[in-house]
């Protein structure tokens, strides 16, 4: 898989996102669930630990996930487990709450909400937040998603963050639409 121009820092998120932690932020609660310092942030706001299945009814992170979304990533998913591949969760959905705490880690992390915008939408932006998008590991799942997962309607939808997979009703027929090249491309997005 290419890395197109990747400095340390969105390697990081990359290494976090394909780990499953915190959905790739580089920012988190504890391993041992305990707050944001700006307020609690846990499961019920969509924050998954680790090795969460597809399958995995115990999250609302993966249950809020939109129906058809959800249905088609379980679908994608028992069909790359006859590969033996399995398709972990990194984030789902998201509260409001969580995804303004991801951008401010961001922001953080990356300078300016200019360039944080190119890895984090704003909660009022967010496909997590509306339950619309998801962001898999391993690495083996992304490359079996990015190769198969049109066939289930599971598209990606920027070029610099293999990891996310949104729903395109029209891909199994037409293939998927061509990436953005990172959220700040994306019109959906624009305020």
């Amino acid at each position: 898989m290419a890395v197109f121009g990747w400095g340390p820092s969105v390697v990081g998120s990359v290494v976090d996102a394909v780990g499953g932690s915190s959905g790739g932020s580089g920012g988190s609660a504890g391993s041992d669930g305990a707050s944001w310092a700006d307020g609690a942030v846990d499961a019920s706001d969509g924050e998954l630990p680790d090795g969460v299945s597809v399958f995995d009814d115990g999250y609302p992170g993966v249950t809020r996930l939109e129906p058809t979304l959800l249905a088609a990533l379980r679908a994608a998913g028992s069909a790359a487990s006859d590969e033996g591949i399995e398709v972990l969760v990194t984030s789902g959905w998201r509260s409001p709450e969580y995804q303004e705490r991801l951008l401010q880690d961001a922001v953080s992390t990356y300078g300016s909400e200019e360039e944080a915008a190119r890895w984090v939408a704003t909660a009022e932006t967010s496909a997590h937040v509306s339950g619309e998008a998801v962001d898999v590991g391993s690495w083996d799942a992304m490359d079996w998603l990015a190769e198969h997962g049109a066939e289930f309607g599971l598209c990606r939808t920027y070029a610099n963050e293999p990891w996310h997979f949104e729903f395109q009703p029209d891909a199994p027929d037409m293939g998927c639409a061509e990436l953005y090249a990172d959220p700040t491309e994306d019109p959906r997005l624009q305020g």
